[in-house]
Parts: C-alpha cells; sequence; structure tokens
C-alpha cells in the first residue's frame, strides 16, 4: 500500500514555499496543495491522425481526477508518425521516439513527484512508450489507447484504409491504376481521426494495453470519433484516484511472467503486429523481467489464429468492437486454456472476474480456439544460421508457407525501392535489406513502403524479404523483419552475397543460408561494417545505447528504482 503520496515533497513544509508559489501561479489553492497531484500525459498533436484524438480525450480526463479529489497537471510528449516518417530518414526517429517518450514521461513525472499517471497515446510507438514510463515509474497508472480511425469509402462504396493507399503506389508502379484513381483512393482511405484501423501496430499495442491490464477491458476497439471515449477517459480519472487510495494495483504487480504471455498470446491468437514482439519484451525490461524473442516465440507457436483481422484477415478494429472488442478473443484463449486468468487488471479483479462480464467468440470475426483459422499464431519467430537470436514472420493470411529463393542484397531500404519501383526484381528472388538494425540503421526503419509496392506489384508471395530493421503492422506477404543480430553487431545477414540460397520454413520455424561454415568464416573475415554518413545528435546518443532486437531494443539497463522522498520533519 501507497503510505504516503511522493507531492507531498513538493507541497510541504516551510522549505517549499518558493515550491508552492509556483504552483499558485498555475492556479491552485490552499485546499489543493493537500491533495494528490495525477499527472495527464499524452502526445496531443496536429502531426498525425493518431494524436489529433488525444486532446479532448486527455481534457476529460482532467475531470474524473478531479471528481476522485485530485489535482489534474496536464502534459504532452511526441509523437513520430509512422504514416508520414515512411520510406525517407524520418522513419529512423519512428523507434526512437519509443525511447523518448518514456524518458520524457519519466522526466516529469519524477521531476515534479507526480502521485499517479493517467496516459494517453495513439501512435504505434507512443503506446509502448507510454506503458514503458508506467512500469518505469510504477506510480498508480491508468493506460487509455486513443483509439483507431473509421474506413473510408470510395463512391463506388468499396473500402478503404491507409493500407489502401499505400499498396496504391506498387499497383500505380506497375499500370495496373490511373494517376487518377490512385489519387482517388488516397482521398478515401484515412477521412477521421485516429489510428489506422487493422490490427497493425497501434490497434496490437492498445490490445497489448487491456491484455496487460493497464486498461479498462472493452476499451481498446472504441473508434476515435465516438463520444463514448470521453466518458471513457472521465472514469480512467476516477480509477486512477481510486488506487491511490488503496495502494494499487501498481504496473509491476499488473506486469509478470504470466501476463506477458497472456499479450503475446492475444498478439498471435489476432494475427498481430510483429513490432509487438520488439515491445513486449522492452515493457517487461522495465519490470526487471528478462523476456526475450525466445519467450514470444514460444507463446505464439502454441496459440492458435483464431481472429479475421486486417491485414491478413477481413476485419477492422470496428468490426471487432461491434461485437464486442478485445475481451472476446481474451474470453476464446482463456476458454481454450491459452489465457492465465489470474493475472491482475486496474481494477483490482482478477482476468477471470473481469472478462466474465464479457462475450464469448462470435465464430465470425473472432472463432473459438476449437475451430483455429490456423493451430499457431498468426506470427512466427525464424531461427537458422542466418539469424541465431530470431527474426520474425507474419504468416496470416499468406497462401504458402515455404519459400525457397536466390538473395539479391540491399546495403540500404533506398536501394531496395528505387529496384522494385522500377521492377527491377523477379519471381524467386529474396531481396535482403540490412544495415537498418536499431544500431545499423540506425533506428531500425520499418520497410512498408517496400512491402506495400511489392504486394501492389501482384509480387506479394512470389518473393520474400529478408531485413534486420522492422516491418509495419500493416505488411503482408512472404516478409522476414528483425534478423538479429544485426548486420551491424556482426550477424550473418551482413555475410549474404548475390545468389546465396536461401530457405524459409515457417512450419519448421527455420530461416537457413545455404552457404557452409568454412566460407562463412571466410565472409566474416574480409567483413567491414557498412560505412553511413557521420552521426550526431539524438542519433548518435541511440546508436551508442541501444541494445539487440531480441531483447527489445532497450537503452537502458532496466528494473529502476524511484525512492520515496524524505519530507521536511518526518522521520522514515
Amino acid at each position: 500500500m501507497l503510505h504516503k503520496h511522493r507531492s507531498r515533497a513538493i507541497t510541504e513544509g516551510p522549505a517549499r514555499a518558493a515550491h508552492r508559489a509556483f504552483l499558485r501561479a498555475t492556479g491552485l489553492d490552499d485546499d489543493d496543495m493537500n491533495k494528490s497531484m495525477v499527472g495527464i500525459m499524452s502526445s496531443h498533436g496536429d502531426n498525425t491522425p493518431c494524436s489529433k484524438s488525444l486532446g479532448p480525450q486527455a481534457d476529460s480526463a482532467r475531470l474524473g481526477v478531479a471528481e476522485g479529489g485530485g489535482v489534474p497537471v496536464s502534459m504532452s510528449t511526441v509523437s513520430v508518425s509512422d504514416g508520414t516518417s515512411m520510406n525517407h530518414d524520418g522513419m529512423r526517429m519512428s523507434l526512437l521516439s519509443r525511447e523518448l517518450v518514456a524518458d520524457s514521461i519519466e522526466l516529469a513525472v519524477r521531476g515534479h513527484a507526480y502521485d499517479a499517471l493517467v496516459g494517453f497515446a495513439g501512435c504505434d510507438k507512443t503506446l509502448p512508450g507510454t506503458i514503458m514510463a508506467m512500469v518505469r515509474l510504477n506510480v498508480p497508472s491508468v493506460f487509455v489507447y486513443g483509439g483507431s480511425m473509421l474506413p473510408g469509402h470510395a463512391p463506388d462504396g468499396t473500402e478503404h484504409t491507409v493500407l489502401s493507399a499505400i499498396e496504391g503506389v506498387g499497383r500505380y508502379q506497375a499500370g495496373q491504376l490511373s494517376l487518377e484513381q490512385l489519387h482517388a483512393i488516397e482521398k478515401t482511405s484515412a477521412m477521421t481521426v485516429g489510428s489506422c484501423p487493422g490490427q497493425f501496430t497501434a490497434n496490437t499495442m492498445a490490445m497489448v494495453g487491456e491484455a496487460l491490464g493497464f486498461s479498462f477491458l472493452g476499451s481498446a476497439t472504441i473508434p476515435a470519433v465516438y463520444s463514448e471515449r470521453l466518458a471513457l477517459a472521465r472514469r480512467a480519472g476516477r480509477r486512477v484516484m481510486e488506487m491511490l487510495r488503496t495502494g494499487g494495483p501498481l504496473p509491476r504487480e499488473l506486469v509478470t511472467r504470466k501476463s506477458l504471455e497472456n499479450v503475446c498470446a492475444a498478439v498471435a491468437a489476432t494475427g498481430g503486429s510483429t513490432n509487438a514482439a520488439l515491445h513486449i519484451p522492452a515493457i517487461a525490461h522495465e519490470a526487471g523481467i528478462r523476456f526475450t524473442l525466445d519467450d514470444v516465440a514460444q507463446v505464439f507457436a502454441r496459440t492458435p489464429l483464431i481472429a479475421d483481422m486486417q491485414p491478413g484477415g477481413r476485419y477492422l478494429a470496428r468490426d471487432l468492437n461491434i461485437v464486442g472488442g478485445v475481451p472476446v478473443v481474451l474470453n476464446a484463449l482463456l476458454a481454450g486454456g491459452f489465457f492465465h486468468g489470474d493475472t491482475l487488471t486496474i481494477t483490482g479483479e482478477t482476468m477471470a472476474q473481469a472478462l466474465a462480464r464479457h462475450p464469448g467468440p462470435d465464430g465470425k470475426v473472432v472463432r473459438s480456439c476449437a475451430s483455429p483459422i490456423h493451430p499457431s499464431g498468426g506470427l512466427v519467430v525464424l531461427k537458422g544460421n542466418l539469424c541465431p537470436d530470431g527474426a520474425l514472420l507474419k504468416i496470416a493470411g499468406l497462401k504458402s508457407l515455404a519459400f525457397d529463393g536466390r538473395a539479391r542484397v540491399f546495403e540500404t531500404e533506398e536501394d531496395c525501392f528505387r529496384a522494385v519501383s522500377t521492377s527491377d526484381y523477379t519471381a524467386g528472388d529474396v531481396l535482403v535489406i540490412r544495415n537498418e538494425g536499431p544500431k545499423g540503421g540506425p533506428g531500425m526503419r520499418e520497410m512498408l513502403s517496400v512491402t506495400a509496392a511489392i504486394y501492389g506489384q501482384g509480387m506479394g508471395e512470389k518473393v520474400a524479404l529478408l531485413t534486420d530493421g522492422r516491418f509495419s503492422g500493416a505488411t503482408r506477404g512472404m516478409c522476414i523483419g528483425y534478423a538479429s543480430p544485426e548486420a551491424a553487431a556482426g550477424g550473418a545477414i551482413g555475410l549474404v552475397r548475390d545468389g546465396d540460397r536461401i530457405t524459409i520454413d515457417a512450419e519448421a520455424a527455420a530461416l537457413q543460408l545455404h552457404v557452409d561454415d568454412a566460407e562463412l568464416a571466410r565472409r566474416r573475415a574480409a567483413w567491414k561494417p557498412y560505412a553511413r554518413e557521420r552521426l550526431a545528435g539524438v542519433l548518435e546518443k541511440y546508436a551508442k545505447l541501444v541494445g539487440p532486437t531480441h531483447e527489445g531494443a532497450v537503452t537502458h539497463s532496466g528494473n529502476a528504482t524511484w525512492p520515496y522522498p524524505a519530507i521536511e520533519g518526518e522521520t522514515k
């Protein structure tokens, strides 16, 4: 139980007269000095539809905190839009922004000694970054996802999402669309605020927040434009005040090995974003739990794919919301024995207790575990001499789970995109993009523009793509990413040469470079790191700090502690 509030270090005692003077200048009075101070952190901004919906929701949370007897303090952090940073140098900033979001929330909350936290996020990296900060700080916390956008519709009624526009570029390059048709798709693909509506990274991580117990059950799939979200935010403010009074549950009571296995099962069951396998170990790391890609792989392998979600399937977050939201998936997993029901939620109930109020699978959007779409999860961790620490393949929607081809090597994403843009590749190629890992990028860029162009050109499963960089949650096709160790760390992907035979076998979870050990040793002796331009600024700092992919690409040693401050006139 929380025996005292941290903000007392700011508001109590004669020595804090100057501190209180500053707070009075923000509009607080004597009564407020005796209340809990609750940080309301959001990544609200006009830079992306994912974040544009967060301001009104965060403002509504202020009402809930005030209703609960606390002082709400609103602040904001950054977001980097994957949508507009894609396929240029800006994408190097995306994964890095996850660390900056976590660090900035830690700085604000610790710097001002806030007692609790309500966090709002909508973009791919702001979600894990906010949850990571909550675990790091370990103060009473409630996480609220901003919600996804609704799909757009063409005049003929065709449903469009952002993925329609991304893949439309490939169709245009292949001569399958006119420029006018591509423009029409562009104008009808993203027509409301909110995050991308498929089971891409944002919705996957929102589901992770819910399955981890940090969010109210049933909240993740509510569209961003629904007024219900304002009531939800207000409820979050009230709940965090209740948690302060009762002493929890605290974030590190929610993050356990069982709950981490639960979130992996939820990702696998829905064919979620491969990025989750990077973010889940990072969240675990904040709690001092070693949970690597190997641990993720074990859960993925034993969990059936039961949700028919885009990009591999047919349905969107809105459709899942109609049938009951994320709890439908979790109830199906619980009934099938693939989910631990004794983990905690922010309400103080166990998952099993909380899920009892929600429906089970509808049989259409979500099936039961007895009749899955595929017996193993929609994501597979591959291993072999090319990636001894693992690589990720999303198998949801794939017609074939095996590929045998010859390597076509590119040193950067730009090199590969130029080749793909001009269709300078052939069926049977394994397009290898290296030097794009956490250190090598630096920043581990997503390759969605490349993969979507390939798919748009009708070559989605006629070629394979392998990279030590990342993929978007919207990626589909025979695309293997996160190959670890990365090239910059001396990984075997840096030794591949044009024409080398590579086989991919998702059934056996294997990825093999058919080059004998002696030849690989010769290549390794002659290998030199790829020389990029001189780094400075944030990229230089990140490259020096970031750890390996299979451990979450984290930048500190984890398990941080925040001791209670000494209060004037009070003995410990």
